[in-house]
Formats: structure tokens, C-alpha cells, sequence
């Protein structure tokens, strides 16, 4: 748990309102996480074969695959209305402007719009798994942003699972890839890896910006606000991508893409909705753990998913794991467990400080 983390959780709790994250008996604060984490993960792994899948069946447009990654976020209005409650709208000593979340509300928004668009790029030229596994470099980006914007102690763990997770992705850069998608040369592969690779890191700036309006401007302990910064930042993206769409001219092609679609018409409207709400369930857990928790946690969560995917991949899209990508596979894994095993150190450094103090309130903080 970061010193940030710590003042702005003693904060709430002097500020006089009731909190319900804040006041989580600590099984059901892991209990909050788990859940989160399974909607990262399952639905992260839905989208990118989804994904895969319109393209293999003939899906061209990279704007209408962007704007499925957050159109879906009304869905969203049934659960925030549900557990809203008059505590939600309370404020804190000092509220942020209207101006000033706008202004948040708009900047991520429009990020997203662009990372989303990197990312449906770089899916086109790259099978399923050799793209998740470039996109899991996204945790050795957070580490550096978390390090500088969120104020993240880097430790010799941190430091070791940045470059390990940076060397799995170099070794996808340089392999020879026989599973290239159909039509796909060694350029459009290339051009596919920096798009992913730099998708990759505009979302790690995301995460550490997002955890960073939530210590810093938000201040509230509320699922609400998780779901607000959600809702709006996805409705921006998506009228962002919308107003892309029919600049590119992409929309006159939607028509005859849908006729011509590999499994039909059906398959195509199922694929691009089924596609939507994973994207939107990966998102709300995203979210939850960068405010519960920090934005490199959520990362890491989203690292395992990456993993994950090319084993799915291998088993739907048959897709051919060589020497290189199993390699990478393991880096990435390891990578991973190596920051877990940095947070578990973080926990129980906290946890024996709590117990030598005897202070009554359980932590709900990972670093």
C-alpha cells in the first residue's frame, strides 16, 4: 500500500460520511475484488477471440471494432441506478467543479477512443495469441507510469518483472510467425506490434491517470463513482469513434460487410454485441480494482487474462504456439508472479504494522 493510498483512505474516514467500500469486513473486500477480477479476466478473454473472430469471418472496419469496446456502457445505468443511495451523493470537504470532471471525463474518453482504435489495429495483422501477448508489455508501462504519476515504490520485484514482461514482447517482435492472418504480410505483422505495443502503453497512462483522478479529485469511496467514471468516460469514446467512423467513410462499407459476413447476418449482429458487453464487463472490473486496490494491480489481474488468451485461442482459432511464443507465454506468467509476490510482500509489511500498533481496522489496500 502506497503513503497516497493511505491519507486518502484516513481522509474519508474522518470526513464523517459512511463509506460502504471503506466499511467492508475484509472477506467481503476480497470478495469485491475476486469478482472484479472474474469479470476482467472472462470478459477480456471474451473480447479479444470475439474480436478475432469478426475479423477471420470478414470484418474489415477497424472504427466499428472500436466502437463495440465501449458502446455497450448503458448496460451500465441498471446497476448504478440500483445501488445508488443518498450516501452516494454526499460530498467531500472539497468537491470537485463540474468544469474539472468534464474536463477528466473528456481527456480519458478521448484516450480511450484512440487506444481502442490502436488496439482493433493491431488485432487485424496479429492471431489472437500472439496479440495477447504483446499487449501483456502493458504491466511493464504501468510500473513506470504508476512510478511517476502515482508515486509507486519501484522495488528490485517490480523492476525485474518490467523487464522480463518487456522481453517477452521483443520476442514476439522479432518471431517469424507462421500463423499471420490470412493476407498478412511481414510489414502489416510489424505495423500490427506497434499498434498493439503502443495500445498497450497509452493504456497503462489510462489506468495510472484514472487511479489518479480517483485519489486525487473524486475522493469518494463509492461503487457509484466507479461506475460514473465508466459510464462517462466510455459514452465519450464512443462518440468520439461514432464521429470517426463516418469520417473515415468506414460506415458505407458496414452494409455490404454484414451481407457478406463468413457465419451470416445473425452471427455478424451477435458477434459485435457479444463483443460489447464482454469489453464493458472487462471494463467495470478494470475500473473497480484501480479504485479498490491501484491501477498496477488491475494491471497485473489484466496480465493473467493475457496469458490466458492464447491458450483459449489455441483451442478455438487453432492457432500454433511455436518455440518463441511459448517462451513469451512463460515470460509473461513470470513476469506476473513476480509482481504478485511484490504485493504479497507489501501486504504483510502492512499488516504487521497494523497488528504492532493494534489498530482495529482491517487493511483494504494492496501496493
Amino acid at each position: 500500500m502506497t503513503d497516497n493510498q493511505q491519507s486518502i483512505l484516513d481522509e474519508e474516514e474522518t470526513s464523517g460520511n459512511e463509506l460502504p467500500l471503506a466499511n467492508l469486513k475484509r472477506w467481503e473486500w476480497w470478495l469485491f475484488v475476486s469478482l472484479n477480477i472474474f469479470f476482467l479476466i472472462v470478459g477480456q478473454a471474451a473480447a479479444v477471440l470475439l474480436g478475432r473472430f469478426y475479423y477471420d469471418q470478414g470484418g474489415s472496419s477497424k472504427w466499428m471494432a472500436t466502437i463495440v469496446q465501449t458502446a455497450a456502457f448503458p448496460i451500465l445505468f441498471i446497476p448504478f441506478f440500483l445501488i445508488r443511495s443518498p450516501m452516494d451523493t454526499s460530498s467531500s470537504a472539497n468537491p470537485p467543479s463540474m468544469l474539472i470532471l468534464l474536463l477528466i471525463y473528456f481527456s480519458l474518453g478521448s484516450l480511450m477512443a484512440l487506444d481502442n482504435w490502436l488496439y482493433s489495429a493491431g488485432l487485424v495483422y496479429l492471431s489472437a495469441s500472439t496479440y495477447s501477448l504483446v499487449c501483456a508489455s502493458q504491466l511493464a508501462f504501468n510500473a513506470v507510469f504508476s512510478y511517476f504519476i502515482n508515486s509507486q515504490k519501484f522495488t528490485i520485484l517490480i523492476l525485474n518483472s518490467v523487464i522480463i514482461l518487456s522481453s517477452s514482447s521483443a520476442l514476439l517482435a522479432v518471431n517469424d510467425d507462421p500463423e499471420h492472418p490470412v493476407g498478412v504480410s511481414k510489414s502489416k505483422y510489424f505495423i500490427g506490434f506497434i499498434c498493439s505495443l503502443a495500445a498497450s502503453a497509452l493504456y497503462a497512462l489510462i489506468l495510472s491517470l484514472m487511479e489518479l483522478s480517483f485519489q486525487k479529485v473524486m475522493k469518494k469511496e463509492t461503487f457509484s463513482v466507479v461506475l460514473e467514471m465508466q459510464i462517462y468516460t466510455s459514452l465519450v469514446a464512443t462518440i468520439v469513434s461514432v464521429l470517426a467512423l463516418f469520417a473515415s467513410a468506414e460506415w458505407k462499407s458496414l452494409p455490404n460487410e454484414m451481407a457478406s459476413f463468413g457465419k451470416g447476418t445473425v452471427s455478424y449482429v451477435l458477434t459485435l454485441v457479444g463483443t460489447a458487453v464482454a469489453w464493458q464487463t472487462c471494463s467495470v472490473g478494470i475500473v473497480a480494482l484501480i479504485f479498490v486496490v491501484s491501477s498496477l494491480f488491475s494491471n497485473a489481474i489484466s496480465t493473467v487474462s493475457l496469458a490466458i488468451t492464447p491458450l483459449a485461442a489455441l483451442i478455438v482459432f487453432h492457432d500454433k504456439m511455436n518455440g518463441v511464443k511459448i517462451i513469451a507465454l512463460f515470460l509473461a506468467i513470470w513476469g506476473f508472479f513476480t509482481y504478485l509476490y511484490q504485493s504479497y510482500i507489501d501486504e504483510s509489511k502492512v499488516q504487521r504494522r497494523l497488528n504492532d500498533t493494534n489498530e482495529p481496522r482491517e487493511e483494504r489496500f494492496l501496493c
